[in-house]
């Protein structure tokens, strides 16, 4: 199974329970490199579908201020891309079995090279790629690259894409898609926007077959609950990361964090 039958595998299982995928994301190396191991295992044993593994950058342009921070401390700890990559494969190592999206930046990833870094993100065991600034007019070569390796490359759209532009992207993306809830960069937010409903139904509209997974601004059980019964996924960032950091025991915080995501969407 490559790792875009793995991502829809774990779509389907979540539909089969009338129900949509729980995506938790972490930055990897955060709060510290000794805990990210604990803190993704307890995030995966507490009900995650799928985890987005946030890879740190200096200039993460589509991250609010939560992760910007999460990312700037897992830097200054000495976190790189090749440090990611063995923070993955030993996730595998430890038995977690769930669909890994490395979610990153492109710059990092030219630097490490892109056919390289598909080969070695194949071998550590993640399943695809989300890369915010790179649109598909330019993604060529990354394009190849994980076609080669079996990886998803999952694009983004937000609320203010028009149609042609909705059009390209379903064309282009594997795995699922990735809905921006509102336009803005990722941070929790104390309700959801009034649109969303008319957004999601757009994009399905162009896309009846491919998932759809909603993210930004999803800060609760209840948040989750209603984007679940729009979307195919819900993803769930800065609030986790938040709770993770001010927590005295970061790894028990991630588990109760995301087991009430999972309650929320189940009631």
């Amino acid at each position: 199974m490559n790792g875009i039958e793995h991502i829809q595998s774990a779509f389907e299982a979540a539909r089969a329970e009338q129900r949509a995928a729980l995506m938790p994301y972490c930055t990897i190396g955060y709060p510290s490199r000794a805990a990210t191991l604990d803190v993704l295992e307890a995030v995966a044993r507490a009900g995650a579908d799928l985890i987005e593994l946030g890879v740190p950058f200096s200039d993460p342009l589509a991250d609010g201020p939560t992760i910007q921070r999460s990312t700037q401390v897992a830097l200054e700890q000495g976190m790189t891309v090749a440090g990611c990559l063995e923070i993955t494969a030993q996730l595998r190592a430890r038995g977690v079995t769930q669909p890994l999206m490395l979610m990153g930046y492109i710059n990092p990833l030219l630097a490490y090279g892109l056919q390289r870094f598909c080969r070695d993100a194949q071998a550590a065991g993640a399943d695809g790629l989300i890369i915010p600034d790179l649109p598909p007019e330019e993604a060529g070569e990354l394009v190849a690259a994980c076609r080669e390796h079996g990886l998803a490359l999952i694009y983004l759209l937000s609320p203010a894409s028009p149609a042609e532009r909705i059009a390209t992207v379903v064309a282009q993306t594997s795995g699922f898609l990735y809905l921006v809830s509102l336009t803005g960069v990722t941070g929790a937010r104390s309700s959801l926007p009034p649109e969303l409903p008319a957004f999601v139904e757009r994009v399905r509209e162009a896309a009846p077959s491919l998932p759809l997974a909603v993210g930004f601004g999803i800060a609760t059980p209840e948040h989750a609950r209603q984007v679940g019964q729009l979307a195919d996924g819900v993803i769930v960032g800065s609030a986790l990361v938040d709770a993770i950091g001010k927590a005295a025991d970061p790894v028990e915080a991630a588990g109760e964090f995301v087991a009430g995501l999972r309650k929320g969407m189940e009631e």
